[in-house]
């Protein structure tokens, strides 16, 4: 979602937020603005659409000031716009913001009723409005800003700057994240810690409810009721080098590219690639003892747990709830301590994640937390972390973090089959020398298969609807593929199980209507190929992915056939996991679409 930074410093700040800001492009955003204060004027540059919008205005417009705050914009409230844009000023108090503010309405209109005229559509104008007026009541900066964070409903991170203190930044945090980062004379705000790492490595995380002040060589910590709190330190991973896209077109192919070696980062940790083995990780959840577990998530890492749950269900005979972290949160699912849960994030701070692992944390679970940043909230909260190590993914649409997230899921669920006596010594090394192939085999086929995904995409880019159908694991890759596509390329797709075919689907089935068929010649091959006959029987164009031996098993004419390596069921949703990436990715790169950030979307969905 929307990302911040603010910096207390000793020489021109402008140009530095706009660097930052650059580091936070991989959540989304639609419009992007700097403000700066020198000799008790503020002053700010907005703009509409990218960062070299807001370049090109600065350029042309430079701002000085050694105190400045900036922002990256996703809309909520208000058209995207210039005039939309943060940061916002009133009477001396400018304001940046990330999140919603639940109970805008009743506070504009009564901040209307005492004489503020609004000039945006923004739910933030409300923040510097009460701040303007209890400074003109006489409160000093601080007590204005417990007042203002009294007053305001909902997730936010806020940063603040006001014209006549020239020595601080204000902040506040419920929800979405904020990180302080300590300079050298120097001090700063950001949403995360990639963002500040160019500045500093030293970081802390303000959590719900606080309210900070930042000055050159210091932060002050409070509650919302001014009483001091104390938060630790710690230093960063985050790279201190700015994420580039190399020889690729776009993050999205890098980030397809690097799967091979991430994942073989993410398996180190797990497993034992010598004895072929799990390893001892060191966390605290006794799968041995467990009656169940629940699994809860969103979008594209919820999908990612619904192939473990076929996983912990098949291999460690572990019953699993699970639903997408927005439903999960409010259905009141029955639990009991003898449950554990997990929550599947790439970000760490996905808010309806977050509240869902509060829910279970509260009545008593277990908690463990599959995220791809060890210092995130999800991260923090939880009772056991379970990195997947994917690296930064600035491509809004997920890739190496969805496969790093399986290859961790798979880890998880041979461990729990070991524990609970489902897997012997035997199978545990012939699942683990699986999966110690399996940087090799996607390596392979990232290079075998894409110069055919490459012309089919053309093909494929002059439809407007698309189905997916899969059985066992490749029903939820199907969902994957199905969103893929829809996200960068905005063509409609669905993604169905395959035995859900003749319950409706099929009604849209024409010469019109490709059916991507994800089918590796495992248990579910020839009912899944029986399927394929009925769409074939009504005109349908068939894409067919398949393995060699399900291509040499079926004969039915296809619009194309794609074959990948015959591989062990277990390794099959990562490596079928390539070919839909692709075909998502070229198709939408022929349709001019923008890859990276698509429109509307976001990569950190920090609001509900």
């Amino acid at each position: 979602m929307c990302g911040i930074v603010g910096i207390v410093g000793t020489q021109p700040v402008a140009g530095r937020l706009v660097d930052a800001l650059k580091r936070l492009e991989y959540r989304g955003y639609d419009s992007a603005g700097v403000a700066t204060l020198e000799n008790g004027l503020m002053d700010r540059r907005r703009a509409e659409g990218k960062l070299f919008n807001l370049e090109k205005i600065l350029s042309e417009q430079p701002l000085p000031g050694t105190l400045g705050i900036a922002h990256t914009r996703w809309a909520t409230h208000g058209v995207p716009n210039e005039t939309n844009a943060h940061p916002h000023f009133v009477e001396g108090v400018a304001v940046v913001h990330n999140g919603i503010i639940e109970n805008f309405s009743e506070l504009r209109d009564e901040l209307t009723a005492e004489g503020a005229v609004f000039t945006t559509q923004t739910d933030t104008e409300v923040v510097a409005h009460l701040l303007a007026g209890f400074r003109r009541e006489g409160m000093d900066h601080k007590a204005a800003m417990l007042a203002m964070l009294n007053r305001v409903r909902g997730a936010y991170a806020l940063v603040v700057m006001f014209a006549d203190d020239a020595d601080h930044l204000y902040a506040g945090r419920f929800g979405p994240p904020l990180a302080i980062g300590h300079g050298r004379g120097e001090m700063f705000l950001g949403s995360d810690a990639i963002a500040l790492s160019p500045f500093t490595n030293k970081i802390t995380y303000l959590v719900d409810g606080d309210c900070a002040i930042i000055n050159h060589r210091s932060a002050e910590i409070m509650d919302y009721t001014g009483r001091p709190v104390k938060r630790a330190s710690q230093i960063s991973q985050a790279s201190a080098f700015l994420v580039d896209k190399g020889n690729h077109r776009h993050f999205m192919e890098k980030e397809i590219y690097e799967q091979p070696e991430v994942i073989s980062h993410a398996l180190s940790h797990y497993v034992d690639l010598g004895a072929h083995t799990i390893k001892q990780t060191g966390h605290d959840i006794d799968f041995a003892k467990l009656r169940g577990l629940a699994i809860s998530a969103c979008g594209t890492a919820y999908l990612a747990g619904l192939i473990g749950k076929y996983w912990f269900e098949r291999y460690a005979r572990l019953p699993v709830e699970i639903d997408v972290a927005s439903e999960f949160r409010y259905r009141e699912m029955p639990l009991s301590t003898d449950q554990a849960a997990f929550f599947i994030s790439q970000s760490g701070e996905t808010a309806d994640t977050l509240a869902s692992l509060r829910y279970c944390k509260e009545a008593g679970l277990k908690i463990g937390a599959i995220v791809n940043v060890r210092e995130s909230t999800i991260a923090r909260e939880a009772d056991a972390m379970f990195p997947i190590l994917a690296g930064p993914e600035i491509g809004v649409a997920s890739t190496k973090a969805f496969t790093c997230q399986l290859a961790v899921l798979a880890s998880l669920a041979i461990e729990a089959g070991k524990a609970r006596g489902h897997i012997d010594a035997a199978q545990e090394k012939t699942m683990v020398r699986h999966l110690a192939e399996l940087p090799r085999i996607m390596s392979a086929v990232a290079n075998l298969i894409q110069p055919q995904i490459e012309n089919l995409s053309r093909e494929l880019s002059k439809f407007k609807d698309v189905l997916y159908l899969g059985r066992g694991t490749s029903f939820p890759l199907a969902l994957e593929g199905a969103l893929k596509l829809k996200e960068i390329s905005y063509i409609h797709a669905e993604g169905y199980a395959a035995g859900e075919l003749k319950h409706g689907p099929i009604a849209l089935i024409d010469e019109n209507m490709p059916v991507i068929v994800i089918a590796p010649h495992d248990r579910f091959f020839e009912k899944t190929v029986s399927n394929m006959q009925e769409v074939a029987a009504r005109g349908g164009r068939i894409i067919f992915i398949t393995d060699e031996n399900g291509a040499a098993a079926s004969k039915l004419e296809t619009m194309a056939t794609i074959i990948l390596p015959n591989v062990d069921e277990i390794l099959s949703p990562m490596v079928f996991s390539l070919p839909i990436q692709l075909l998502a990715y070229h198709t939408a790169v022929f349709m001019g679409t923008d890859v990276d950030q698509p429109r509307n979307l976001a990569k950190s969905v920090t609001v509900e």
